[in-house]
Order: structure tokens, then C-alpha cells, then sequence
């Protein structure tokens, strides 16, 4: 089995448990530019139950798009706990989802910055009804690697939140 099968098991695992509870998901990512969103649509049927996503890969987008304020991003940056909860409070405000992932990170090669190097990723799950979960994780390998990772670990974390 491949990376790419586990993560489409995980968006089929997503997608009936959203189907299960009558819910929809929305994505809001950075990094990933818009994988959690490109394997989610993969899944046959996944019109019954993902709403939207939202890429926005800059600073200006995230604030434009999902209303991340300019103070967190200067800060505390693109890539922390803040800007992550501020994008799915945003997804949320502007979907009609029941659940929101939130993901920045950097990918690399470049992009490291003090405190956070090239594989550090950011993410944050939030449900209309709940409180906001966030999980910082440090990658190895590398762009593709990095991205993919947080891919399965953002599929992964709305199985925990949601399910």
C-alpha cells in the first residue's frame, strides 16, 4: 500500500463518518495547497458531505479569505497556534461545514525561520459546536514528504474531533 492509498483510506474514513452524523467539512490550508481539499473530492459521494476549502497560502489571502487577523500573523507568524485557531474560526464563519482542519506549516527547502525550522506544522480542528484543537508537528523528508505528511495528519485528527 502506498502513501497515497493510506490517505485516500483516510478521506473514505472521513467521508462516511461525516455521512454517519449528517455533517460537512470544510479545509482551510496553507502548506498543503490544497490536498486535504484535492483527497477529500477524491472520494466518490464526497458532495453529500465536504462544503469548501479555502487556500490561502498568504499572509494577505489568510486575512482577506477567513479574517486572520494582522496583529496574530505579525505577531506570532503564518506558521503557530494562533493563525491555525484564526483560520478555522474563519473556515467555520464562512462555510456552511459542521467541521473545519486548519494546516500551515513549512515545507521547505527554505522558509525556516528561529524556533521554526523547515518541517514545522501547525494545525487546528475545530467543530461548529466545539472547541478548537490545534497540534504542532515537526516533519522529516522532504517538500513532498512534509506535505503529504500533514495531509494524513490532518485527515487523521478529524477522525479523533468529529468522530
Amino acid at each position: 500500500m502506498t502513501d497515497e492509498d493510506d490517505i485516500h483510506t483516510l478521506a473514505k474514513q472521513v467521508g462516511s463518518m461525516l455521512s454517519e452524523h449528517g455533517g460537512k467539512l470544510a479545509a482551510a490550508e496553507s502548506c498543503t495547497g490544497g490536498w486535504v481539499c484535492q483527497a477529500v473530492t477524491d472520494v466518490a459521494g464526497s458532495s453529500a458531505w465536504f462544503d469548501c476549502g479555502f487556500v490561502t497560502y498568504s499572509n494577505a489571502a489568510k486575512q482577506h479569505l477567513l479574517g486572520v487577523p494582522e496583529s496574530v500573523l505579525e505577531g506570532y507568524g503564518a506558521v503557530s497556534e494562533q493563525t491555525v485557531r484564526a483560520m478555522a474560526a474563519g473556515a467555520l464563519l464562512n462555510s456552511l461545514a459542521d467541521c473545519v482542519v486548519a494546516v500551515s506549516g513549512i515545507a521547505g527547502p527554505a522558509g525556516a525561520t528561529p524556533g521554526k525550522p523547515v518541517g514545522t506544522v501547525w494545525f487546528a480542528w475545530q467543530r461548529r459546536d466545539g472547541n478548537c484543537a490545534t497540534l504542532k508537528k515537526q516533519f522529516d523528508g522532504d517538500r513532498r514528504s512534509v506535505r503529504r505528511q500533514a495531509v494524513t495528519v490532518a485527515l487523521q485528527g478529524l477522525l479523533k474531533v468529529y468522530g
